[in-house]
């Protein structure tokens, strides 16, 4: 406890007009937070100030971040900002890391009012790097969109901010701190704790631990090889997988956080994570996963680097539900999975008898649904899986979620996926990330696009390519009703979806910090089973993409930066 209370200051500030945050939250460059004057502190007191202050006053908040630079800077600020806006307790991961699951799992552990989670996620960190900033609300998922819009408005207008510039938290020792500030009754605490006990428990109280100790360190136990990508997972991976489960310490990889992940891209994609996918070539290891940044995303991979897209993972998810205990006591109120994502999830849901939702991109959406008791299992194609047992994606659970599959069917990952195929037919599916696209450009070419496609013409037309001849059954712009809530989400992506239940979908994500992304999915389904190469299968529906939207001429871009 300190002598004296410490100041609360009212400080003089200018509003800045780029601080929308996305469901993402708010991603700039480093630079912009570190040299734009008070551009964070503009950004956490609107946070704070969209909090009604009978709700705010002596309440509990969760901070963390995936470690990336600027983390401890930012969480300083915060801690400060924290108490003179009237926050009780503030509960902070150890050295200021805590995974994105881990948070929603602590947010609901204590009753949180909500938590803040300093991540740009699976974007480049360091110095040059992206920093981001998510506030989450109390049922430990990413706010709605009603509460994002709610902190813009805010941080239009915004005039002051409150700070305590002299309180200062030791983020490197577990347990609390007080400290006694002016004109408040209660002393303000901040509890550092272990990132990883409570998700840690959490996970046991969900998957067979003996089960899965016995198939990764018992007689036989299979190979793996998990790579934290020097993000936030590398403790959570160390501690559950490696102490707890028993694989060795040499299968988890890169497994120290950084702040700028290694100097690499902290994605789990067949690019950013080559080197997982290289080191699986050779038939050493049985199974293997990479991590993004913040560790809500996965990849899944088998045998010789046999991948698993995310939308098959779901579906193998899904199938399976049951492998999971947890599953087997509460049953699975239904599935759902975000509008791009392939249509695999819908055939296993269709043959359980089981509701399915789709929804926009964006996990906020999930969370609405599993608040109402409608939905157990959700995903998206962009390598985020998950369940009702959190609000956030959880790229650690999906992995447990995929060993118990694998012992109870005793079979690798890549005979699970054919399999499946085998049983429901399989759905081919490519996203194409032209990133760092001219805004301007991307935009005119996406009007353009609704512009043709919502004409009444559009529908029934017909393209050829080879031998394959593909005609429009539906095109529209997707919008979605929330089922619990009635609000309308408008404008979500463009949609052609053909006669044999292909689908093209053009979007523009802006959760970069340099330009627009477009993105284009792939999605087409072949009853009988065929083990070709995805790009073969897909080349005619790519040459209607391109051919449709006149990408390459429009941006001046001749190839993806990436393709998942």
């Amino acid at each position: 406890m300190e002598n004296s209370p410490l100041q609360v200051l009212t400080v003089a500030t200018a509003p800045y007009p780029d601080q929308r945050p996305s469901s993402s939250g708010l991603r700039k460059k480093v630079s912009v937070f570190q040299l734009k004057r008070s551009y964070l502190h503009n950004f956490i007191q609107s946070v704070f100030s969209s909090i009604d202050l009978r709700d705010r006053q002596g309440s509990t908040m969760v901070v963390g971040g995936d470690g990336r630079f600027f983390n401890r800077a930012a969480i300083e600020v915060i801690v400060q900002m924290a108490a003179a806006n009237g926050v009780g307790r503030l509960i902070i991961g150890h050295q200021g890391i805590m995974s994105t699951p881990a948070v929603s799992c602590v947010i609901r552990k204590y009753k949180a009012i909500g938590g803040i989670i300093l991540t740009a996620s699976h974007n480049p960190g360091g110095p040059d790097g992206d920093f981001g900033i998510k506030f989450n609300t109390a049922n430990g998922g990413p706010a709605s969109e009603a509460v994002t819009s709610k902190i813009f408005q805010i941080s239009r207008t915004i005039e002051k901010f409150a700070i305590c510039p002299g309180l200062y938290v030791d983020l490197e020792t577990l347990g609390k701190q007080a400290f006694d500030l002016e004109n408040k009754f209660k002393p303000f605490t901040v509890e550092i704790v272990d990132s990883v006990e409570s998700y840690a428990n959490l996970l046991r109280n969900i998957f067979d631990f003996a089960a899965l100790k016995e198939l990764l360190s018992g007689e036989n136990p299979i190979r793996v090889r998990l790579d934290a990508m020097h993000g936030v997972l590398g403790p959570y991976v160390k501690q559950i997988l490696c102490k707890e489960l028993g694989c060795p310490a040499s299968s988890a990889v890169n497994c120290v956080p950084m702040e700028d992940f290694g100097g690499q891209h902290p994605d789990p994609n067949l690019t950013d994570a080559a080197d997982l996918v290289d080191s699986m070539r050779d038939g050493s290891c049985d199974f293997g996963a990479a991590f993004d940044g913040d560790g809500d995303r996965n990849m899944i991979l088998g045998k010789h680097g046999f991948f698993v897209t995310p939308s098959d993972s779901l579906a193998v998810i899904a199938d399976n539900i049951f492998s999971i205990p947890y599953f087997q006591h509460t049953g699975v109120r239904g599935f759902a999975r975000s509008m791009p994502t392939s249509t695999a999830l819908d055939r296993v849901a269709k043959a359980t008898k089981i509701e399915i939702y789709e929804t926009p991109a964006g996990w906020k959406f999930f969370g609405n649904l599993m608040d109402a008791g409608l939905v157990s299992l959700c995903g998206e194609e962009s390598f985020g899986t998950g369940g009702d047992h959190i609000r956030e994606k959880d790229g650690l659970w999906a992995v447990l979620a995929w060993l118990s599959i694998i012992s109870t069917r005793r079979r690798s990952v890549e005979d699970i996926v054919k399999d499946h195929w085998l049983k429901y037919g399989r759905n081919y599916f490519t996203r194409y990330d032209y990133q760092n696209v001219d805004i301007d450009a991307a935009c005119d070419m996406m009007e353009d696009l609704e512009i043709m496609i919502t004409d009444k013409t559009f529908v029934k037309q017909r393209f050829a390519v080879e031998d394959k001849i593909f005609q429009v059954e539906k095109a529209d712009i997707f919008e979605y009703t929330d089922p619990v809530d009635s609000s309308i989400s408008r404008n979500q992506g463009l949609r052609i979806i053909f006669s044999d239940g292909s689908r093209i979908i053009y979007r523009l994500s802006g959760t970069g910090s340099d330009g627009a992304t477009v993105r284009i999915y792939l999605d087409s389904y072949e009853k009988e089973l065929l083990f070709e190469d995805t790009q073969v299968m897909q080349a005619p529906l790519a040459t209607i993409a391109l051919k449709i939207s006149q990408l390459h001429l429009r941006t001046g871009r001749t190839g993806p930066s990436i393709i998942t």
